[in-house]
């Protein structure tokens, strides 16, 4: 895990509600209807709730799975996110012990 990658990515406002937002995807997404959570939230459902562009949402995405906190499935066209969970636990062993 580098710490440093973290830390830019929970930087900004966005990207820290899109997290939010993973970590309880059947409140936040529920017009998901095409798949089911358990390989994430489809990036065009997650670009309706930020209100931004798919290009920016995607960047967004791309800096939160450099930094390990979320993961990535494609299923056809269609790509899913969720977070990385593990990537949690481990932040925050991190900070208790070495913040």
């Amino acid at each position: 895990m580098k710490q440093l990658d973290i830390f830019k990515a929970l930087s900004n406002k966005t990207r820290l509600d899109i997290l939010s937002w993973l970590k309880d995807p059947e409140a936040s997404f529920p017009e998901q209807i095409h798949a089911g959570f358990e390989v994430g939230v489809c990036v065009g459902e997650i670009q309706k709730k930020a209100g931004l562009t798919q290009s920016t949402v995607s960047e967004y995405l791309s800096i939160l799975q450099r930094a390990g906190l979320v993961e990535s499935t494609r299923v056809g066209q269609w790509t899913y996110y969720k977070r990385n969970e593990a990537a949690f636990e481990e932040l925050s062993k991190m900070i208790q012990s070495d913040i």
